[in-house]
């Protein structure tokens, strides 16, 4: 009788919803295919929103002063795991603020061992894991397609943030040397947010006579991409980007992570840690899939 008790009483109990933080450094307009596929890949494991797991959503739009606020307040919130996506910052945000939340980080650009993030790829320990994208190593193939594309070109123009360190360092030295294999000359332009800061970054690239616009791979300028794309039609520039959000805004054309592949694939790890595993023994995952992407309206 006690057996059977304890059988009904299970079966009236419903079933636990499970609480997922996700923390995004874009705005939720920006992010909502690639949320759709995380959604979608669950869903495909058998979790479904509003019945046994909930999103809580922060998104930064692109404001980075407020990473450390963000990740903490997602943490009050009392979720079991957080999905991170941008780059290194947001992630050390997260790992800042809790030792003992699973932390699954998509798209991360730099080297996240380099970085401090985690001890190895094999084997991340501590409470982070999740998928790099790879960004450093692909901005010399940007190049090699923006010098396939505009066979003249002489000088390439990389914007980047003032002041930028670790991986942005990275990818102008892998730039210069590959610039100077292809007979190019890479120039580097400071580049302060907002609509002056651009203005201003375009004007030194027009003076300098560039014939082609490359940017970093940060957050900043993703969330400026529309200001970008409009600035490099106004001057004629050429422009390779990193992500497809700046060809579906008007950009000429863009190589890089298929994110939208690497957020499904964050999904699996989610399930994997629901289900008792632990970050620090899932090996962090490099990007596998590409997308090369043209707008033919902007190209003619």
């Amino acid at each position: 009788m006690l057996v059977m008790a304890g059988a009904v009483a299970q079966a009236q109990q419903p079933n636990k919803v499970r609480r997922i933080g996700y923390l995004s450094s874009a705005d939720a307009i920006s992010e909502s295919t690639r949320l759709e596929a995380i959604l979608l890949a669950l869903r495909n494991l058998g979790y479904t929103e509003g019945q046994n797991i909930a999103f809580e959503r922060i998104y930064a739009k692109g404001k980075l002063e407020r990473h450390s606020e963000l990740a903490a307040g997602l943490v009050r919130r009392k979720v079991e795991i957080i999905v991170v996506l941008g780059g290194t910052l947001w992630v050390r945000a997260a790992k800042n603020a809790t030792k003992t939340i699973p932390i699954v980080m998509v798209g991360t650009g730099s080297d996240p061992v380099e970085t401090g993030l985690i001890e190895s790829l094999a084997r991340p320990g501590g409470n982070v894991t999740g998928f790099s994208s790879l960004n450093p190593e692909l901005s010399t193939k940007r190049l090699e397609i923006l010098k396939d594309v505009v066979p003249k070109l002489a000088r390439v123009g990389f914007l980047q943030q003032p002041g930028a360190l670790g991986p942005v360092d990275r990818t102008l030295k892998d730039l210069t040397a590959a610039a100077l294999a292809l007979k190019l000359k890479m120039t580097a332009i400071e580049t302060e947010a907002g609509a002056k800061g651009l203005e201003s970054a375009f004007q030194t690239a027009k003076q300098k006579q560039m014939g082609a616009i490359m940017t970093g791979s940060g957050r900043v300028f993703f969330a400026e991409r529309r200001r970008i794309v409009e600035l490099a039609g106004k001057h004629r520039f050429p422009a390779i980007y990193f992500q497809s959000e700046f060809v579906d805004d008007g950009g000429l054309m863009s190589y890089g992570v298929d994110y939208t592949d690497l957020y499904r694939r964050a999904a699996v790890y989610v399930d994997k840690i629901l289900k008792g595993a632990k970050p620090g023994d899932l090996p962090v995952q490099q990007a596998t899939k590409f997308e090369f992407v043209i707008n033919l309206k902007a190209a003619k």
